[in-house]
């Protein structure tokens, strides 16, 4: 099966260049959605000219950030509950197969066990209108090491013992390959064992979060043919901030991974 691209588009949006003529240029390369993270006055704009260039939107924010203050504190399950509910809700109308969560980071005199539970409980909550809507609650994988210090959910095997917890097929990781490549590497091995527990990717260049050149370590190539060969059909969605011009960016991305 041949990847699915996608792109985050607060981040390839040319300076002086409108957004029907970018979504155009993103839709001849080959982009099959975009995503639209915050459910903000501009996601309707933004979704109806994804539409008109026959681009679906791969994604969202589920919960408000700031993402440091998340599902793993139970002071905040009120509150992300309803916001999960109401993203649940514009998934459907737009067609959204998962929303990103994030666990937040980790909170003094809570051990490990404590915040998977809290985490747990947090999205249990909230799975079985998942799984009534068919909508993905994909909790997002970040490093803690150079980006995000402090971040909980910052290892596959954190986030898959969460995903255990809850038990439900609709609670999924989204995997971002370049903060998995800080954390832990081995990625083709732990994306083949554990595709079933993954509802959405990220990519970007390591170090530097940059372009897939021959600058950074990460050969996306391989990367890619492994995720298809798993016969995985969601989004990989693209989240590098370009050297250069954005949508030529795009086009050498796109072209490095279209596997299948």
């Amino acid at each position: 099966m041949r990847i699915k691209q996608s792109l985050c588009l607060p981040i390839y949006h040319p300076e002086g260049m409108g957004l029907d003529e970018m979504l155009g240029l993103c839709a001849e390369i080959g982009f099959a959605a975009v995503e639209i993270w915050s459910r903000d006055e501009t996601f309707g704009e933004l979704a109806d000219a994804a539409r008109r260039h026959g681009l679906t939107i791969a994604s969202m924010c589920g919960h408000q950030f700031p993402l440091e203050d998340g599902l793993n504190k139970r002071a905040n399950h009120d509150r992300i509950e309803q916001e999960l509910r109401e993203s649940i809700d514009l998934a459907v109308r737009h067609g959204i197969p998962g929303l990103i969560c994030f666990s937040g980071n980790r909170q003094p005199h809570q051990s490990e066990v404590e915040a998977i539970e809290a985490t747990a409980d947090g999205l249990r909550r909230v799975a079985p209108y998942a799984e009534q809507k068919g909508v993905n609650l994909n909790m997002e994988l970040l490093n803690s090491k150079i980006d995000h210090a402090g971040y909980q959910c910052d290892h596959t095997a954190w986030g898959l013992a969460v995903c255990e917890k809850v038990g439900s097929p609709r609670v999924k990781l989204l995997y971002d390959i370049y903060h998995m490549q800080i954390m832990e590497g081995d990625l083709i091995r732990t994306i083949r064992e554990n595709i079933g527990r993954i509802g959405h990717f990220h990519t970007a260049g390591n170090p530097g979060r940059r372009d897939m050149d021959d600058t950074q370590e990460l050969n996306y190539a391989g990367i890619c043919r492994a995720i298809a060969e798993t016969g995985y059909d969601l989004y990989v969605g693209h989240e590098f901030n370009p050297k250069g011009d954005p949508i030529e960016a795009l086009r050498r991305a796109y072209d490095i991974c279209n596997q299948g």
